[in-house]
């Protein structure tokens, strides 16, 4: 059974001493410099030109990654907040004894929630799998015969949370631990708390994806023992249970992205609003106040008001399905997704269906997101051809320029193929729609 004075772990890498959360500043406290360090992190600006939902999309109405990450931020303040005051009713020694406040809960899963999305590669989802076949079914297959079996599958099944927990924490000239979070946000932040293999050994929700690179696994494995974090063996493989409050940071994403996407799906035109809307009631219909919703002649403002009202209703059914089942998610048990438990699963689930079916297939989406397979993998062969070639004395001309001109970017010259090709594609996620575009076009003499 997982303990929420470990869990609530105010340490950071590089400590050597204990944190407590009774002698904090309360004018600065731990989990909330966790906040500023992520907003004001380089890495986080980027997501500004990483769009949500509509890939090089320039539309003013559609989110960007950063948008969305600063909503999902806000609803996981709250959701943490309202399980915080009713965690701290069931357990008052956490604030008598140790000092910890409702508001502690609220600014931890704002810190993970504003990082949730910060390792994605550019042009969405599509460009996680399209690192990950560059290395399966692309070139960067021919590395596969030097890597072992979970250095390959890191590479060729990319994903975007291990990627994220490598930016918040890899140590770089200068620079000890990243941004050095503490290790409660960092835990909420671990989706995924296992490694690339074993592949989806059960249908946990944390086992859906994996959480950490093979050279994050020694630090991975120091914050889920000082968070006392549950182990498991699965097929002689170590695995560990979530963080409660990453349910929280998960809950919140789920909201967002359900209700927001289906409003930008509303604003751009693919979705008619009459019938979005209608679909949206069915969501609120016991807490709408009818007479003021039909006092609101204007399409933007019904939008605004049935949205604001979903979201608030879904953040309080979550808080309230925490809060019945801490039991069973202290003890590494629970295994679904917060919002899979809603008793408006049926109306979330036509929500979700229609985006998918006029937003996130729409041809618009699927031309962008072509380009973007095009893209990336043209960008992956061009670097890992260059560092391949240079590691073998064999680098050309063109080689020795395109090292030149990105060599800072990447740890080409490490001895250890698998960090060399890890650090490449952390450098190809890192950029942006529009700087991954530009680049592109260089590469192939389409701009000086």
């Amino acid at each position: 059974m997982m303990n929420w004075e470990q869990l609530l772990s105010l340490r950071r890498q590089g400590d050597t001493n204990k944190r407590l959360r009774k002698e904090q500043d309360e004018t600065r406290l731990g989990f909330e410099v966790d906040y500023d360090r992520i907003i004001f992190s380089s890495a986080f600006r980027s997501l500004q030109d990483k769009t949500q939902v509509i890939p090089l999309s320039k539309t003013s109405f559609v989110h960007t990654r950063l948008t969305h990450s600063l909503e999902v931020s806000v609803v996981g303040r709250s959701l943490g907040r309202v399980v915080g005051k009713k965690i701290l009713e069931k357990h008052p020694h956490l604030t008598t004894i140790h000092g910890y406040q409702f508001n502690d809960f609220g600014a931890i899963v704002a810190a993970a929630s504003l990082a949730h999305d910060i390792g994605n590669p550019p042009f969405g989802h599509s460009g996680e799998k399209a690192i990950g076949e560059y290395f399966k079914t692309g070139s960067g297959a021919y590395f596969a015969k030097d890597l072992t079996p979970k250095q390959y599958q890191d590479l060729k099944d990319f994903e975007g949370n291990a990627n994220g927990f490598k930016i918040l924490t890899e140590s770089r000239q200068g620079i000890e631990g990243g941004l050095r979070l503490s290790y409660a946000t960092l835990g909420a932040f671990m989706k995924y708390p296992k490694e690339s293999l074993p592949k989806k050994p059960t249908a946990h929700i944390s086992h859906k994806k994996f959480g950490y690179f093979q050279n994050e696994q020694p630090f991975f494995k120091e914050v889920a023992e000082e968070i006392g974090l549950i182990t498991h063996t699965i097929e002689n493989e170590t695995t560990y249970s979530r963080h409660p409050l990453c349910f929280l940071v998960e809950a919140a994403d789920d909201i967002c992205y359900t209700i927001i996407d289906f409003e930008d799906g509303i604003n751009l035109g693919l979705i008619q609003e009459e019938y979005a809307l209608e679909y949206l009631i069915k969501l609120v219909k016991e807490t709408i106040n009818t007479n003021k919703y039909n006092m609101l002649t204007n399409t933007a403002d019904r939008l605004s008001y049935l949205r604001a009202l979903a979201i608030n209703t879904l953040i309080q059914e979550a808080a309230d399905t925490f809060i019945k089942n801490e039991a069973t998610i202290l003890s590494g048990d629970f295994d679904v997704a917060l919002i899979d438990k809603s008793k408006y699963q049926a109306q979330i689930d036509d929500i979700i269906k229609i985006s998918v079916d006029k937003i996130y297939q729409s041809s618009e989406v699927v031309e962008k997101e072509i380009a973007g397979y095009e893209i990336l993998a043209t960008l992956l062969n061009k670097y890992c051809t260059a560092m391949n070639n240079f590691n073998s004395n064999n680098a050309s001309n063109y080689d020795q320029l395109i090292l030149k001109a990105e060599g800072m970017n990447f740890d080409y010259k490490n001895e250890d193929l698998y960090t060399r090709l890890i650090s490449i594609s952390n450098y190809v996620a890192s950029l942006t729609d529009g700087n991954a575009l530009l680049k592109f076009q260089k590469i192939r003499g389409l701009q000086v």
